[in-house]
């Protein structure tokens, strides 16, 4: 987890300095062991947070550089992934509890990615949006039939 916390952290030294193509490979880097670490550290608080930190944060640079498709590819995607632990029972329950805690939050992102950017043909079928409907009439977070 030492390295990808020193990674993360150097992505974001060269987000701040504008050193746009250095951030997006640390983040990749960041991303590839956060995707080896989910399922394998012992701590699944941390290992769920660096996957989502990861995503997000390479999410955050695509919108920088003016690609909100990519984000939009980011935030589905890490999405999804907390969906899919979710419904693994194989995976450890600790792990799964705190995927389903994450995932309000992946959702609430992606949300808000849609409110401010618009609907992506990824977003629309993640989210079930029939093509042809608006995505303003997506259902406020707060609502308990999202996480059963």
């Amino acid at each position: 987890m030492e390295y990808w916390k020193r990674t993360i952290e150097a992505g974001n030294r060269s987000f701040h300095s504008g050193d746009w193509i250095e951030a997006r490979e640390l983040y990749l880097q960041a991303l590839a062991q956060a995707q080896m670490l989910l399922e394998r550290w012992p701590d699944a608080d941390q290992a769920v947070a660096a996957f989502v930190v990861s995503h997000h944060n390479l999410a955050d640079l695509h919108l920088m550089l003016g690609q909100p498709e990519e984000t939009a590819e980011n935030l589905c995607t890490c999405h999804e992934r907390l969906l899919q632990v979710l419904r693994d029972t194989s995976l450890p329950e600790a792990l799964r509890d705190v995927a389903l805690r994450h995932s309000r939050c992946t959702y609430s992102s992606l949300l808000q990615f849609i409110q401010e950017h618009g609907a992506y043909p990824r977003t629309d079928r993640l989210l079930g949006i029939v093509p042809g409907h608006s995505s303003r009439a997506l259902p406020s977070t707060s609502g308990s039939r999202y996480y059963h």
